[in-house]
């Protein structure tokens, strides 16, 4: 199967071997007015779809390292980092074109909705700049200080039977990394570092036959901490990091149904989703002058969504192993 970005991934957000069949009732009303009965179905599907994605978009924006094959910091002033790199995993989109994604016009019906797996990532691009190199500390400094930024995009996409548009198609991130240890020739380079990373407001419209779902003003806000150790050994080196994820997203949620030649519609009140992951990793790095060619094998684990409906691929809380690839500058 062929690799998508984060746009084939944020697109099947309209249409993980457990059943993720939690909730007791239906988000959606189901009225009255009846033409919210009508379109309840439709609505459900929507935000269950919704809830099922949200923790692939935000494992999608965070990665592991914040930024990959380094954990201490840079030394001071005068001292910067730059890098680019694509987080990839293999998701679980689910299929909207599917023939067994229909929709009941006499209410919301439990069933389970299929899914295809696909190989889904982002690309981004990261900087840090050093601050302050730190307090002696034998061999080694410590409580040094660097600044963080990153850089996602999410392009505008439009066919027959979907459209992602996004406010805007780049959005910054923002952090900040402390040495608790310098590297030095004896000592591993030992830091913390905290980022948030965001995703423009976003909407996404999936036309079905004689219905559509939509998720508009979406919203992504992810934010990672990680304490990171790490050792250049010449040539090569590795790094190998703990932390946690908290994804926050937002949206609003409707469904809509042509009956009769009429289109009748239902939306999910407040539909927010907050989840928190586990996120551990490892990097292995090809050290060049001044550039880094990084490797990184991650996974993300844990934490609880809801859905009313069940999907084929397995719990939309399911963990996720990642892996990424980057290049990194480093002055």
């Amino acid at each position: 199967m062929k690799v998508r970005y984060l746009s084939a991934l944020v697109v099947a957000s309209l249409s993980t071997k457990a059943a993720a069949q939690d909730l007791a009732t239906p988000k959606c009303p189901p009225g009255p007015p009846i033409s919210a009965t009508v379109a309840q179905d439709a609505c459900q599907q929507a935000f269950d779809v919704y809830q099922f994605m949200a923790p692939q978009l935000g494992l999608a924006l965070t990665g592991g390292n914040a930024t990959a094959g380094q954990s201490g910091v840079l030394g001071g002033p005068g001292h910067f980092s730059v890098g680019i790199r694509v987080n990839g995993f293999r998701g679980k989109l689910p299929d909207v074109n599917n023939p067994a994604f229909t929709q009941n016009i006499n209410g919301a019906q439990r069933r389970t909705l299929p899914t295809t797996d696909q190989w889904v990532g982002l690309p981004t691009a990261d900087a840090a700049v050093g601050l302050f190199k730190g307090f002696p500390f034998g061999l080694s400094n410590v409580l040094g200080l660097d600044a963080l930024a990153s850089l996602s995009y999410v392009p505008t996409l439009s066919d027959d039977n979907f459209s992602v548009t996004p406010s805007s198609n780049f959005q910054f991130g923002y952090g900040a990394r402390v040495g608790l240890l310098s590297e030095s020739i004896v000592t591993p380079g030992v830091s913390f570092t905290w980022l948030q990373r965001d995703l423009p407001k976003t909407d996404l419209v999936a036309s079905l036959a004689g219905a559509s779902l939509s998720v508009t003003d979406t919203k992504v806000s992810t934010k990672a901490w990680r304490i990171v150790a790490s050792k250049s050994l010449i040539m090569f080196g590795v790094a190998a990091g703990i932390g946690q994820d908290k994804y926050e997203q937002s949206a609003v949620v409707r469904g809509s149904v042509t009956q009769g030649g009429v289109s009748v519609a239902a939306q999910a009140p407040g539909t927010s989703e907050s989840l928190s992951r586990v996120n551990f990793f490892g990097d292995f790095s090809y050290n060049l002058p001044l550039l880094k060619i990084v490797l990184e094998i991650g996974h993300a684990t844990g934490g609880t969504v809801q859905t009313y409906n069940s999907f084929s691929g397995g719990r939309a809380d399911q963990s996720y192993t990642y892996g990424s690839f980057g290049l990194r500058l480093t002055y």
